[in-house]
């Protein structure tokens, strides 16, 4: 249950201020050690500013619902959600300039994989990258490696409640309680439409999935021209709870608000930020000395496989 989950109670923040004070900190860290290692100075350009990182992740968080949406065997959406979730969580304590978002985002999908029994091999992961035998071999090996520092990081909260159980739960209680909207299903379209754009922004670090799900029910009942205020009050008896129904409204408001203002960077801002990374990440400024764990790929075209029904489709890159 969410309500007792690790999730409610380590990885559900106040605001959005608290996760940018989380990010200026996992640089300043960063920053530190980087200055320690004796080759920067605390102000160089070479070292990546707090909104470049977050830029950097919106980018590869990007890639990593790409790769996943065209995953051999298709990837239960749960899965999906848990790597996007564990994505967001490593980089709110951890400097992209200490680990490429490359690598991180393929071992957040590996173990969500395991953590949410969708039982694929490692060669069958692999296997979805667009690499050549031996490319595919030293992709498991990063994968293998990182994996323990990404569980650690995670401090083994590796349990995601996701918006989508709730979902399902609310069109069933609409059909059995709700008589006045004759098929629920009808909002099903928008409302997915509404938990894709969601899932991109912080969203999930910032409210409980049923209050999530709810929110994604009835905007596509007010984008469908449905008034369902009455579901609120009377089925699901918020009509004497003021303060919920107040708290309830604001996240509402809040979550749209982070769709409207949510904006991918520019690809010729990605490609500047990535060859400042690169960069970055060749000065071996961590005190994480191995160069295999620090860097990820050399290769960044690399994570999907065009789909074998259309070899024209352009990939990720």
């Amino acid at each position: 249950m969410y309500h007792s989950s690790t999730q409610r109670r380590h990885w559900t923040f106040r605001s959005e201020e608290e996760l940018a004070r989380c990010r200026a900190e996992a640089n300043r860290k960063f920053r530190g050690k980087a200055v320690t290692s004796g080759k920067v100075q605390q102000t160089d350009p070479v070292l990546l500013e707090p909104q470049e990182e977050l830029a950097i992740c919106k980018y590869y968080e990007k890639r990593l619902l790409e790769f996943c949406a065209v995953f051999k065997p298709a990837m239960p959406r749960s899965v999906v959600g848990t790597a996007s979730m564990y994505f967001k969580r490593f980089y709110l304590n951890n400097s992209v300039m200490e680990y490429h978002p490359r690598i991180i985002m393929l071992t957040c999908a590996f173990l969500a994989c395991k953590v949410d029994e969708f039982n694929v091999s490692s060669a069958q992961f692999v296997g979805n990258l667009r690499e050549s035998p031996l490319g595919q071999e030293k992709a498991l090996e990063q994968i293998l490696e990182y994996e323990l520092l990404l569980i650690q990081q995670l401090n083994f909260h590796l349990i995601v409640h996701n918006p989508y159980r709730p979902f399902e739960g609310f069109l069933i209680d609409l059909k059995t309680r709700y008589p006045m909207l004759e098929n629920p299903e009808v909002l099903r379209k928008a409302a997915d439409d509404f938990l894709n754009r969601v899932a991109l922004t912080d969203a999930y670090l910032l409210f409980a999935p049923s209050q999530i799900a709810l929110t994604a029910i009835l905007s596509s009942g007010s984008r469908a021209g449905i008034n369902m205020e009455s579901y609120l009050s009377e089925s699901l008896m918020l009509k004497e709870d003021r303060i919920s129904l107040a708290k309830l409204l604001d996240g509402m408001k809040c979550m749209k608000n982070l769709i409207k203002k949510y904006e991918l960077p520019r690809p010729e801002e990605v490609a500047a930020l990535k060859q400042k990374l690169e960069k970055c990440h060749s000065l071996e400024l961590s005190l994480n000395t191995n160069p295999k764990k620090r860097k990820g790929y050399e290769d960044d075209e690399y994570v999907t496989k065009k789909p074998k029904t259309d070899e024209d489709t352009e990939h990720a890159g």
